[in-house]
């Protein structure tokens, strides 16, 4: 599948403000300063689709972008900011879990996780929750670019063998870098099929 359009058509703080045109939705998550809107707009190919920013937490709202004019690719807050006060970490919270409980249009859940480093508690916290809700999800190792391949490999593993502590099977996993592109091919590809079966 190939991504020939992409526009902007609304945010949203709650599932009854989504846009009215009901589409697959593939929303996209991670902790804050992921690199999720550089992702976004690779796999978009445009570069000012999602807005980026080197502060975490910037996105604070559920944006969707219309793609191929038959399906949503939804941009959501990131998780886990520390540095946010308990009351503004605990509204983003409800606006996550809001749309990943409510949304009947939400096929598939990408976690974004950075592919330099180990998991964390809250992203196995996070992806332990989806699991016991039954929410079907894939996993992206982002910033693939910034270390060597023997090394960005030895790093996906280890972080795969720390799932599979927990899970029987990996759900589908990638790694992608917004800089090369990497990925970007794999993801969209993998998102097609999965319309194909709808």
């Amino acid at each position: 599948m190939r991504i020939t359009k992409a526009a902007f058509v609304g945010s949203s703080t709650r599932v009854e403000q989504k846009p009215a045109r009901k589409l697959p939705e593939f929303a996209f998550i991670g902790r804050s300063n992921v690199g999720k809107s550089s992702l976004i707009n690779m796999l978009a190919g445009n570069s000012k689709l999602a807005k980026t920013s080197q502060t975490p937490g910037k996105t604070q709202l559920v944006n969707h972008f219309l793609i191929n004019d038959n399906w949503y690719l939804v941009d959501l807050p990131g998780y886990g900011y520390a540095r946010l006060p308990d009351r503004e970490r605990a509204r983003l919270r409800h606006i996550i879990w809001d749309y990943i409980n409510r949304s009947g249009e939400l096929v598939m859940l990408f976690v974004l996780l950075d592919s330099r480093h180990d998991m964390q508690e809250v992203d196995l916290c996070f992806i332990s929750e989806l699991g016991e809700k039954g929410i079907p999800f894939a996993i992206i190792f982002t910033k693939g670019d910034k270390q060597g391949p023997t090394v960005l490999a030895a790093q996906v593993e280890k972080n795969k063998a720390r799932l599979l502590e927990d899970w029987e099977e990996l759900p589908p996993v990638f790694v992608s870098s917004s800089v090369t592109g990497a990925g970007k091919e794999e993801i969209v590809n993998y998102i097609g099929t999965v319309l194909q079966t709808l």
